[in-house]
């Protein structure tokens, strides 16, 4: 069963952080066509008021400009909501690498205030933005949890410790928290801008201008690239599971691997484009091979992803030549 088909209370108030983003903005229009309230929390730092905007003429939209590393405007956030989906954090392993204090701010002490206010103020669940990157340099495939390594940067530490946050809400306070471990998501709303920009809609962008991408490293890395609607159905289901499920944290991948090169050549063979690309060094703190074991998330959520990688980038691409 997808996302649309699932059922909520009528009167369920979501809030979503971070509904400025990529993930977030693209939570908030899924719950709003499926006829409940959004309220969207977000500093327009890394999101775009663009996401924002087309949703403000929405009855059931409410837009709330404030920054979760204040812990006041997190309460009031949270004042009347059922379901929290925390999406609000500062991406990008190389950035973090950059500026190791500020991500500890923005996303472990921006987390902890949100998942305190949830507490404070009853909310029924609380779903978080996790990632693969907590999986270090442990060379297992498929990457499954509890079996983790050493990790390789400031982004992956702050998430680990917010999964560790998690884990105690629910122990000591009954907090039913759901973290879920993103794998290299993409799709519509992805912002191809920047340095620091996601792999497929960088591609995408200078593939569409008739440049040529730099793959970092050999190419001959590999991920489990995973559609942004797998994600929405992976944050409402658990908004819908039990609470034996809650303090824990769930792959939400796709279940397959992906080689960097062959992502690249089918972006050039879907684009009728043929542009060698320039291979540059690897980079620092990038977890070599990614792939989702995700037996937990659908034995304890229901999750069963209905877009592999073929009809995902299919999508993806369609809204990329559309937008771009």
């Amino acid at each position: 069963m997808g996302y649309k088909e699932l059922k909520f209370e009528k009167d369920s108030v979501f809030l979503v952080t971070g509904g400025a983003g990529f993930i977030g903005s693209n939570l908030c229009e899924a719950i709003l066509g499926m006829g409940y309230r959004v309220r969207c929390l977000d500093d327009l730092s890394t999101g775009s008021y663009k996401n924002v905007e087309m949703f403000l003429d929405h009855p059931a939209y409410t837009f709330i400009e404030g920054d979760i590393k204040d812990y006041d405007t997190c309460e009031k956030a949270c004042e009347g909501v059922t379901y929290v989906l925390n999406q609000a954090a500062w991406g990008s392993v190389p950035r973090s690498i950059e500026m190791p204090v500020f991500y500890a701010h923005n996303n472990i002490i921006g987390t902890l205030n949100m998942m305190e206010a949830a507490r404070q103020r009853n909310v029924k669940k609380f779903v978080y933005a996790s990632s693969s990157s907590v999986y270090g340099d442990h060379p297992d495939l498929p990457k499954k949890e509890g079996v983790e390594g050493n990790l390789l940067s400031p982004y992956a530490l702050t998430k680990r410790t917010d999964e560790e946050f998690g884990r105690l809400y629910k122990e000591l306070y009954g907090l039913d928290t759901y973290g879920m471990r993103y794998f290299n998501v993409y799709g519509r709303r992805q912002n191809p801008e920047g340095m620091y920009a996601a792999v497929i809609p960088k591609f995408l962008k200078l593939l569409l201008q008739g440049e040529a991408p730099t793959i970092n490293g050999d190419g001959r890395q590999s991920r489990d690239f995973t559609y942004v609607d797998n994600v929405i159905e992976a944050n409402l289901k658990a908004c819908l599971a039990p609470g034996e499920a809650a303090g824990k944290a769930y792959n939400i991948g796709s279940g397959g691997r992906i080689y960097l090169i062959d992502l690249y050549h089918t972006l050039c063979d879907a684009l009728g484009v043929q542009i060698e690309p320039i291979f540059g060094p690897p980079r620092k703190g990038d977890i070599r091979d990614s792939n989702a074991d995700i037996s937990r998330a659908r034995e304890l959520l229901g999750y069963d992803p209905e877009y592999d990688f073929a009809k995902g980038i299919k999508l993806a691409i369609d809204w990329y030549k559309e937008n771009l």
